[in-house]
């Protein structure tokens, strides 16, 4: 069984999963992500009151959010739990009267780390896990759709993207990234992402070298580089009628945590 490696570098070893021989995932689906990448190192960059400050008005119903390539779901209860207030220790999102009811569709390219993700969940309730290609428009229709359509909904109130862009890019090119951003500035009210800076994608194409394999068929063509925070920034406040509400800072392995919100009015019906 091959050890995976982190988008660092650095080496562990895991349970076998859909990532090349050697630890080279090809779209970060790192079957042991959350081990080199501890979901509390995230968290405490983020405000707990958070929800309550970007949805201060009472709702008919409960705040929804969508989460981007989940791996295998521990960062998204992490997320749950933090911005709802509960302990490690609470089994149920009954355990205590949330100021906020949230509910999180979280989706994976790789259906083996939804499956862990699935049996996994503390809150089967609450959050919810489906396999996904984002960038397969018919299968995000209507997955998307569904779900929404459960609650009388056309769009997010928040989407988390956490460390996704650099795969999307890799794989789809300049373009595929701008239509990423553009999808998801189109689902949501407001957009937590954490792009990797640029020294991760060489990071990832030097792992294939290694393996004697290929660059990513895009990575030599890619025009969009160098500061991929800003970069990123600027394509969703230029093109995707979003603004930069805040930055919370950057990870202790340098990726800054950047809330956007849309220009645009969500209908709630």
């Amino acid at each position: 069984m091959a050890a995976p490696v982190s988008e660092d570098g650095k080496g562990l070893r895991g349970e076998a999963c859909s990532f090349l021989p050697g630890g080279a995932a090809p779209y970060g689906n790192f079957p042991d992500y959350s081990r080199f990448h501890p979901p509390e190192w995230r968290l405490q960059l983020l405000p707990a009151a958070l929800l309550s400050q970007l949805f201060p008005s009472p709702r008919a119903g409960p705040l929804l959010g969508l989460d981007v390539g989940c791996n295998s779901g521990e960062l998204s209860t992490a997320l749950y739990r933090h911005l709802l207030g509960f302990g490690k220790s609470d089994a149920s999102h009954m355990c205590s009267v949330p100021e906020k009811d949230l509910y999180l569709l979280c989706c994976d390219i790789d259906p083996g780390l939804i499956e862990r993700a699935k049996k996994s969940s503390p809150f089967p309730g609450a959050i919810s896990y489906a396999t996904l290609d984002i960038m397969d428009a018919g299968a995000r229709e209507v997955l998307l759709s569904s779900y929404l359509s459960r609650f009388g909904r056309v769009a997010f109130d928040i989407c988390f993207c956490m460390s996704v862009t650099m795969w999307i890019h890799l794989n789809h090119g300049d373009s595929g990234l701008v239509k990423f951003l553009s999808c998801l500035a189109s689902q949501c009210t407001y957009l937590l992402i954490e792009p990797q800076p640029w020294k991760c994608y060489r990071a990832a194409a030097r792992r294939l070298r290694k393996l004697g394999r290929n660059d990513f068929d895009h990575f030599r063509s890619l025009t969009i580089s160098g500061n991929m925070a800003e970069e990123i920034t600027q394509i969703l406040t230029k093109g995707c009628a979003m603004e930069l509400v805040c930055c919370f800072g950057s990870t202790s392995w340098d990726r800054s945590l950047l809330l956007f919100k849309s220009k645009e009015i969500r209908s709630l019906l």
